[in-house]
C-alpha cells in the first residue's frame, strides 16, 4: 500500500469511528486484490455498522466525507451497512461515491469479493458477519446485471464517448464471462487479458490498459472507440448469457 494511501485510510478511520457505531472496515476490489493503481483506483470500502444510520448521523457522514481533503480522497467510496441488514443482498444501504450519498444495493459479487480476500482495516472479518454467497446467488445476480443493465446501455450510443464507461463495461463482462464459466472471480488485470481471448478489439483493449498503468495510449479516436466497444459489448453479452443459461431478450 502506497503512503498516500495508508495516510488517507488511516485519517479515514480515525474521523469515522467518532461519527458512526462502526463494527468493522472491509476494503475490496483492486485493493483488496492486489490491483491498485493511485490515483486511478478507487478505494472500495464497506462499512458495518451497530444500526441504522439516523438523519444526524447521516449529516455528520456526509460532512466527513466533503471534508477529506487529502490526497486521493475523492476516489475513496464506502457503504454503510447496519447489522440487521446484513443478509438480504437486495437491501440499499447508504454509500458515499462519485462525491455524493445516496443509497445502493451491496451486490452478490462485492460479497463473493469480500468472502475470498477482503483488506481488514477495523474489527472482525466478513467470514463473522456477513452470509455466504452461493454459486447459484452469485450467477443470478450477473446474468440479471449483465441483461437488465449492461445491455439496456449498449442501446444508446453518447455515453460510450467516455472513458468510464468504456472501461467499467469492458471489464466487468470479462470478469461476468469468467465467473459464469468458472465460477471464480478475477482482477481488472486478469479481465484485460480475458477481452483479447474473447475477441474485444485490440486498440481498445490497449487504451483501457495504458490509462490504467500509465502506458503510451495507442491512436484511437473517441469515436471509433465508443463504436468498436458498444459493438463488441453487445454481441459478447449476448453469447455469454446463451452459453451459460439464459437466453438474452430479443435485439432491438
Amino acid at each position: 500500500m502506497s503512503a498516500p494511501t495508508h495516510l488517507l485510510l488511516t485519517r479515514f478511520l480515525d474521523d469515522l469511528r467518532p461519527v458512526v457505531p462502526l463494527v468493522a472496515l472491509w476494503a475490496h476490489g483492486s485493493l483488496a486484490r492486489g490491483d491498485y493503481q493511485p490515483g486511478r483506483s478507487d478505494l472500495d470500502l464497506i462499512a458495518v455498522v451497530e444500526t441504522p444510520l439516523t438523519d444526524e448521523q447521516r449529516d455528520r457522514l456526509e460532512r466527513l466525507h466533503q471534508a477529506l481533503d487529502l490526497p486521493l480522497a475523492e476516489h475513496l467510496h464506502c457503504s454503510y451497512l447496519a447489522q440487521d441488514e446484513l443478509s438480504d443482498p437486495a437491501t440499499e444501504h447508504v454509500t458515499w461515491a462519485m462525491r455524493e450519498l445516496f443509497e445502493r444495493p451491496v451486490t452478490a459479487v462485492t460479497r463473493r469479493e469480500l468472502h475470498e480476500g477482503a483488506l481488514e482495516l477495523y474489527g472482525p472479518p466478513p467470514a463473522g458477519l456477513l452470509p455466504p454467497v452461493s454459486d447459484q446467488e452469485l450467477a443470478d445476480f450477473i446474468r440479471a446485471d449483465l441483461r437488465g443493465f449492461w445491455l439496456v446501455k449498449t442501446r444508446g450510443r453518447r455515453r460510450w464517448l467516455q472513458d468510464v464507461w468504456v472501461d467499467l463495461g469492458l471489464v466487468t463482462v470479462a470478469r461476468a464471462t469468467v465467473t459464469l464459466r468458472d465460477g471464480r472471480l478475477i482482477s481488472k488485470r486478469e479481465a484485460l487479458g480475458v477481452l483479447l481471448d474473447l475477441g474485444a478489439p485490440a486498440k481498445v483493449v490497449a487504451d483501457i490498459r495504458a490509462r490504467r498503468y500509465g502506458l503510451p495510449r495507442p491512436r484511437i479516436s473517441r469515436f471509433r472507440r465508443a463504436r468498436l466497444a458498444r459493438a463488441f459489448l453487445g454481441k459478447t453479452i449476448r453469447q455469454t448469457l446463451r452459453t451459460h443459461g439464459e437466453a438474452p431478450p430479443a435485439r432491438r
